[in-house]
């Protein structure tokens, strides 16, 4: 079983920044991707940003140029760095890790609020 531990939402004001972590552990034998999503009220729950084993990364449009995801391959953690918040950036925050045998493990969300 793999479990993952979310940190770092929170509630900030617009144009603000904050940084969530997420770290996996337990029985992988690999992992392929690590990622952020999140759900808002109302909404479905949406990709933010991805990262692969090899650093190769894509975004929503929404956040292109205001948010950047890293990873530190040997502790297992992936980081969502996220700058000139918005509200509508508003949502839960779910870690997301694909393991090479594609199997999907989900954080247990963290809220990030952005007043306006």
């Amino acid at each position: 079983q793999v479990q993952l531990v979310e940190s770092g939402g929170g509630l900030v004001q617009a144009g603000e920044s904050l940084r969530l972590s997420c770290t996996a552990s337990g029985r992988m034998f690999g992992i392929n991707a690590m990622g952020w999503y999140r759900q808002a009220p109302g909404k479905q729950r949406e990709l933010v940003a991805r990262i692969t084993t090899g650093d190769s990364t894509n975004y929503a449009d929404s956040v292109k140029g205001r948010f950047t995801i890293s990873r530190d391959n040997a502790k297992n953690t992936v980081y969502l760095q996220m700058n000139s918040l918005k509200s509508e950036d508003t949502a839960v925050y779910y870690c997301n890790v694909q393991l090479v045998n594609f199997r999907n493990y989900w954080g247990q969300g963290t809220q990030v609020t952005v007043s306006s």
